[in-house]
């Protein structure tokens, strides 16, 4: 696990602080020294237009993890609201909000990303709004099912008998008991965010030029992948330790979650402490 929090606090460091590390702007051209590579000046190196190339890389890593944070808020907020409003009133709301969901899981979700985006033109605004739609049922139907199981059980029985109303029922008692649970799955999701907000800037449909993103500076690199190959493997490299370290990040923190057989030594500890 300690090692799994390194590699995100890493980048979440270089996130949050990258951009006033870095030693030039990211948009700053010199076509003097186009396509050059590693130096004193220019540590990765400078693309073809001159920039540097790790403070684009940098500040980068903010628009990416911005970009992933956004769509997971927006999908996990609106997710939520959804199943708790189906598992809430039951019935044929339920059935109506669940059929809708049913219908937007069965779509890939970069295919509804890509719909929304060819309606609603390119750009970082309306890529991050694109993600969020084809995110959320996953979020709907997870939360929905947790509230339906946990609103059966006889502490919220007890409260509806005491005269509790539903919405403050759910709440207090059912979204917070639910929240665990999705926010694990959030977690795996990051990795496949990440990797969507580089694909759609990689066709052009995402973060739009000259602001810099991981996945644009790979369609950029590849004219020069022979001469200049940094252009491409920097990016790549950076994308790849990002969602390797949200998978893990999500495994391990679902594994957390499993109980776990407890040893005899502990046994016989916590029966001492029983007795004592």
């Amino acid at each position: 696990m300690r090692g799994v929090a390194v590699i995100v606090g890493v980048f979440a460091l270089v996130a949050l602080l990258g951009p006033e590390l870095a030693p030039h702007a990211p948009d700053a051209t010199d076509l003097d020294r186009v396509l050059e590579g590693p130096s004193a000046a220019h540590l990765l190196g400078t693309d073809d237009l001159g920039r540097d190339q790790l403070s684009r890389l940098l500040h980068a890593a903010r628009t990416s993890l911005t970009a992933v944070a956004l769509v997971l808020v927006g999908a996990l907020g609106f997710g939520v609201l959804v199943g708790s409003v189906a598992a809430l009133r039951g019935g044929f709301v339920d059935e109506l909000l669940m059929r809708i969901t049913d219908v937007a899981l069965a779509v890939p979700n970069l295919v509804i990303a890509l719909a929304v985006l060819g309606f609603m033109g390119p750009g970082t605004a309306n890529m991050v709004l694109a993600l969020m739609l084809a995110a959320w049922p996953a979020y709907a139907r997870l939360s929905r099912t947790l509230i339906v199981s946990i609103k059966r059980r006889p502490y919220i029985e007890a409260v509806q008998l005491m005269g509790a109303r539903r919405t403050w029922t759910l709440r207090r008692h059912l979204v917070p008991a639910a929240l665990g649970p999705v926010l694990v799955y959030a977690t795996a999701d990051a990795g496949f965010i990440v990797v969507s907000v580089a694909t759609l800037s990689f066709l052009g449909l995402g973060v739009q030029p000259p602001t810099p993103e991981w996945g644009q500076m790979l369609v950029a690199g590849l004219p020069f992948m022979e001469t200049s190959p940094g252009l491409v493997i920097f990016p790549g490299m950076a994308l790849t330790l990002l969602v390797i370290g949200f998978n893990l990040a999500g495994e391990r923190v679902a594994l957390d979650r499993v109980p776990r057989r407890l040893s005899k030594r502990v046994l016989a500890r916590r029966r001492k402490q029983a007795l004592a």
